[in-house]
């Protein structure tokens, strides 16, 4: 893969907060946002996708409402969490990783790790990290994030 070079180390500063901020506004950058995102920073898409398609924060597809990334490193799988979780949350929503719930309201992913170590297994839901996970706490999690949304 060809590393894009972005001449302005600033623009490189902007660049992730524009990106951060269309995400959080349209769920995830659509070709349409990086096309918008890189004539309003004098950039080329080429360097805005680079980036974005770089960064696991970044989503340039579509995903549920709720991200639910579950820490797969070496310090959640040594405590039995990293499997259990994920096999636990695809049992419950009945999606595989990198699936979307029907009614679009949680996209499960597997992460190689949360720097969560100490407090493993870890799970990060959008922008929020819960620690010390265990079947219970998922259960009251997703009943949560449901309550939103009824």
């Amino acid at each position: 893969m060809t590393q894009v070079q972005i001449r302005d180390p600033a623009a490189r500063s902007r660049l992730l907060t524009a990106l951060y901020i269309v995400q959080e506004q349209y769920g995830y950058l659509t070709p349409e946002a990086i096309e918008r995102v890189a004539e309003r920073l004098g950039l080329s898409t080429t360097e805005v996708y680079s980036m974005a398609s770089f960064y696991s924060l970044y989503r340039t597809e579509k995903t549920g409402r709720y991200v639910l990334q579950v820490c797969d490193g070496l310090s959640c799988h040594l405590v039995g969490g990293a499997e259990r979780l994920v096999d636990y949350l695809s049992q419950r929503l009945g999606i595989s990783p990198g699936e979307t719930t029907p009614d679009g309201l949680f996209t499960l992913e597997t992460v190689q790790c949360l720097a969560s170590c100490g407090t493993s297994p870890a799970i990060r839901v959008n922008d929020a990290l819960y620690e010390n996970m265990t079947a219970e706490k998922m259960d009251e999690l997703l009943e949560t994030l449901r309550g939103y949304h009824v």
